[in-house]
C-alpha cells in the first residue's frame, strides 16, 4: 500500500416507527420521543474516539443511514454535520447523502435538510404499488412518495436517488416495469433497483411469501434491465443506476475497497494503516440502551494479508468496470499475482477476461460472481 485511499464516514440512526418483515438492518422500532440531542452527542464522541483514523485526510463523502435518519429534525441533523466538520476538513466537493422515507417526515423538512448541508437524499420507495407496500410493512402510500420526490427536486439537493425493489411477493413482469417507469417519469439522476432477498432474522424469514420464481425472476430482470437503459440510466454497480456523473460516491468508495469510519449503533469501519501497511475494521455497539450509555467501540480487528484479495474481490466485483492490477495491490498491498490462478480458472470458464494490466467481469461472470469468488476461498 503505497499511499492513503479516499475517507469517507458512515453515520448510523437506528430507529424507524417499525420494522419492516424483510429488512435485516439493525434497526429498532420508535416508542416514544427519540432521544435526538443525546444520540447526536454520542456520535460526536463516537467520532472524536476515531479522529486518529483520518490521517490528515478531508472527507470525501458522508452517509447518514438507518434505520430511517429522516426521523431527526434539521436541527440535529444541522449539529451532526456541523459538529462533523469542526472536527475533519471536507473535500470542497464532499457528497453528504441522507436517507428518507416518505412517510416519516413533512415535505418542508427537505429544505432543512439541505440547509444543513445534506446534498443528496436517498427515499426508501421499493415500490408505488399499494399492494405491494402493505406487504413491505411501508408507512407510505405510492402517491405520497411521488409527493415527496417533488418536494425533493424543489429542494435543489445535488442528487436524488429512488430505492425500488423486484421480484416482490406474487409480483408480475408488468408491475415490476411499472415501477420503475413511475420512478423514471419523477427522473431521480439515480435509481437503485434490486431483487427483494429473504433473510434470516427477518419475519419473512419465518413467514415466507409467494415470491416469483425463477423464470419469473429472470424476465423481470432482463427487461427491467433493457428499460433502464432504454431510459438512460448506465448500471454501474449490482442494483445502482445512474444518469451519467451522477453515480453514488460513497458507495462507490466502499467497492473499491477505500477506507471510512463508522459512526452510530452497529456502525462499521475499515480504514489503512500506511506506516504499519495494515488494514482494519472496526464494529460499534449495536444497541442503543449501550450505546447511549457511551459504550461505543465493540470490536476492532486487523484484515490478515492472506484474507485481503478475496475482501478487496467482494467488494470490487461488484462493480461493472474493469479491475487494473495496479489498484488491487495499491488497495491490499498484496502482489497481483495471487490471484493469477483463481483468474485463468474463470477465463477457463468465461467468467473472466485476463490481461497484462487488469481482469474484466465477462456477461456471464456478472452473473456468476459467487462461482468466480469461489476459486479465491
Amino acid at each position: 500500500m503505497s499511499q492513503l485511499p479516499p475517507l469517507s464516514l458512515y453515520i448510523h440512526i437506528p430507529w424507524c416507527v417499525r420494522k419492516c418483515p424483510y429488512c435485516d438492518f439493525n434497526s429498532h422500532a420508535q416508542h416514544g420521543e427519540l432521544p435526538q440531542q443525546q444520540y447526536v452527542d454520542e456520535l460526536l464522541k463516537d467520532l472524536d474516539a476515531d479522529l486518529h483514523w483520518v490521517q490528515q485526510r478531508p472527507l470525501h463523502s458522508i452517509f447518514i443511514g438507518g434505520g430511517t435518519p429522516s426521523l431527526f429534525d434539521a436541527t440535529q441533523i444541522k449539529r451532526l454535520l456541523d459538529g462533523v466538520a469542526a472536527r475533519i476538513p471536507f473535500a470542497t466537493d464532499i457528497e453528504v447523502t441522507m436517507e428518507a422515507n416518505p412517510g416519516t417526515i413533512e415535505h418542508d423538512d427537505f429544505a432543512g435538510y439541505r440547509a444543513a448541508g445534506v446534498t443528496r437524499v436517498s427515499m426508501g420507495v421499493q415500490s408505488f404499488a399499494p399492494d405491494k407496500l402493505t406487504i413491505l410493512g411501508r408507512i407510505h402510500g405510492g402517491d405520497e412518495a411521488k409527493q415527496a420526490a417533488q418536494t425533493v427536486k424543489q429542494a435543489q439537493f445535488n442528487s436524488f436517488n429512488i430505492d425500488l425493489m423486484h421480484g416482490l411477493p406474487d409480483q408480475s413482469l408488468a408491475q415490476a416495469l411499472a415501477d420503475i417507469e413511475t420512478a423514471a417519469a419523477l427522473n431521480p439522476p439515480h435509481l437503485s433497483w434490486y431483487q427483494l432477498t429473504i433473510e434470516p432474522n427477518t419475519l419473512f424469514h419465518s413467514r415466507p411469501p409467494t415470491l416469483p420464481d425463477d423464470e419469473a425472476l429472470w424476465g423481470i430482470y432482463q427487461q427491467g434491465q433493457q428499460r433502464l437503459a432504454e431510459l438512460g440510466y448506465r448500471q454501474y454497480e449490482i442494483s445502482a443506476y445512474a444518469k451519467p456523473g451522477f453515480e453514488c460516491r460513497h458507495n462507490l468508495n466502499y467497492w473499491e475497497f477505500g477506507d471510512y469510519l463508522g459512526i452510530g449503533c452497529g456502525a462499521h469501519g475499515k480504514i489503512t494503516q500506511l506506516a504499519e501497511q495494515k488494514i482494519v475494521r472496526s464494529v460499534k455497539v449495536k444497541h442503543p440502551k449501550g450505546y447511549l450509555a457511551g459504550e461505543h467501540l465493540y470490536q476492532l480487528d486487523e484484515v490478515a494479508e492472506e484474507d485481503r484479495p478475496l475482501e478487496y474481490l467482494m467488494n470490487r466485483l461488484r462493480l461493472m468496470t474493469p479491475i487494473a492490477r495496479t489498484a488491487f495491490e495499491a488497495r491490499t498491498g498484496v502482489s497481483a499475482s495471487v490471484l493469477d490462478d483463481g483468474m485463468q480458472q474463470g477465463e477457463r470458464q468465461g467468467l473472466v477476461i485476463v490481461t497484462d494490466s487488469h481482469w474484466e467481469l465477462t456477461t456471464k461472470g456478472h452473473m456468476f460472481v459467487n462461482e468466480l469468488l469461489s476459486y479465491f476461498c
